[in-house]
């Protein structure tokens, strides 16, 4: 597949190295002459410094053969104007745009704008995607991730692991012993800051970050076997009232089981703004640092602080400031992936990562075709795909243990027609089998080939 990137920042590099890791023609193209020649340096990629939305540039950089075209500059106009030329000169079947101005987005999923007049296949919204992801942790308090799977069948939880826990020493082929019934599997574990997908003979650790792919109705129970809590979430801070603060607030307002939820804003027009857009949401006008105002807002009581403003330093300083004060669980936004080995020592129980929620949203639109679902977990250190198992797959009919899943490829749930079933060495995996795949980055060429689902995008 040929492929367009137009854009050499921190999403653009990701994606560039996913699909050149996959053998695919990729082009990068960006204003910046030092950030393409960091992707053509570092990835086998081709570059070109230039506009990206001029037509000789995207001709230059192969666009009259183009499969597909992505913008992820930093300019919502660059991105649509890109889509525009793709579509209007050079007729590229596939096109996808990252926007981030809430403007833009109202109009784009309106009736306002056909495609005819705004022709991008897949919109992606960073503040979107973040808020969701934010959304994801609120609801599984005790974990570090979280993202579901199977139509909500399935769920990946990210659970950092202690003293407390049950299961830490023990073999994780005892674990199937000592709970028969539980549909859940651990798929990855982070030890020392490297990554890995764990062998039966393999125990756990306190001061392990594990990645369980756990059955929905098995979520609690789940939780409860790694030392952590199920209890719900009821009562939310959020310091930053920008477009993620709010569009979480939002969200929250309109959950059927109450929460109640009160926002920090520092600026007082956005406050303002959010004081007029939210109905049953408190907003305080000030500094999320300030301990009268953490105080003011009953921080000690709340379930959960969730820090959203656009500093990363502010974000992971409130969430401090709030545990310091009684708050359980503290989430902060974090941009600067060189910050998040500090959140252990700081005590922040969980972080988001918009490059990674970002890139995720692009990599399930770009494998469209049997693939379903994809996740990016950490530093696009590994991947969880859920896909279709179709009949010229080479597992279709094997059972897993006389498959031939490379090392750092993990099954953690299989959905057989209405059924999501643990798999064991046993398992038949069956045409028409929605399997979800650990798979560590290296690994996910092969996984893709099992699957026969790398050439099959759209």
């Amino acid at each position: 597949m040929k492929v367009i990137i137009c854009g050499a920042g921190q999403v653009g590099w990701q994606i560039a190295r996913h699909l050149s890791g996959e053998k695919n023609d990729v082009t990068v193209v960006d204003n910046n002459a030092d950030l393409v020649r960091r992707a053509t340096d570092a990835l086998d990629v081709q570059g070109l410094a230039g506009h990206a939305s001029y037509p000789d540039v995207l001709d230059r950089a192969g666009a009259r053969d183009a499969d597909m075209i992505i913008a992820a500059t930093y300019s919502d106009e660059v991105n649509m104007v890109t889509c525009q030329v793709a579509h209007s000169v050079f007729s590229v079947p596939r096109k996808i745009a990252r926007l981030r101005a809430q403007s833009y987005l109202t109009a784009i999923y309106s009736d306002l704008y056909r495609r005819d007049h705004m022709p991008i296949d897949v919109v992606i919204s960073p503040e979107r995607e973040v808020a969701d992801a934010a959304l994801r942790r609120l609801s599984a308090p005790s974990t570090f991730d979280a993202e579901s799977f199977l139509g909500g069948g399935a769920q990946l939880l990210g659970l950092r692991l202690t003293e407390a826990c049950p299961v830490v020493n023990t073999p994780l082929r005892q674990l199937s012993d000592l709970f028969s019934t539980l549909r859940a599997v651990v798929v990855g574990v982070r030890r020392e800051g490297t990554l890995f997908a764990p062998e039966p003979r393999d125990q756990l650790f306190p001061g392990d970050a594990c990645y369980v792919v756990s059955h929905a109705e098995d979520v609690g129970r789940t939780l409860e076997i790694f030392g952590k809590s199920a209890k719900r979430t009821e009562r939310v801070v959020l310091v930053g009232g920008g477009n993620v603060g709010l569009t979480v607030a939002r969200a929250l307002e309109g959950r059927s089981e109450r929460i109640r939820a009160k926002v920090i804003e520092r600026d007082r027009a956005a406050a303002e703004r959010a004081a007029d857009a939210l109905e049953r949401t408190i907003v305080l006008n000030g500094d999320g640092l300030d301990v009268g105002l953490l105080t003011e807002a009953n921080i000690a009581r709340s379930d959960a602080v969730l820090c959203v403003t656009d500093d990363d330093k502010t974000n992971m300083l409130a969430a401090v400031r709030a545990k310091s004060l009684g708050c359980p669980m503290a989430i902060a936004l974090v941009n600067d992936p060189t910050l998040e080995p500090l959140m252990d020592p700081l005590g922040i129980d969980a972080y988001i990562n918009p490059r990674a929620t970002t890139v995720s949203s692009i990599l399930r639109h770009i494998r469209h075709g049997r693939v379903r679902e994809v996740y990016s977990i950490g530093d696009a250190e590994a991947e969880v795909i859920e896909a279709e198992v179709l009949s010229t797959s080479p597992i279709a009919g094997q059972r897993i243990r006389d498959t031939d899943f490379p090392e750092g490829a993990l099954v953690g749930a299989l959905q057989k027609g209405d059924r999501i079933v643990r798999p064991d060495a046993g398992t038949r995996i069956e045409e028409g089998d929605v399997i979800v795949i650990f798979a560590l980055a290296k690994d996910v060429p092969e996984v893709e080939r099992l699957l026969q689902v790398s050439i099959d995008y759209f």
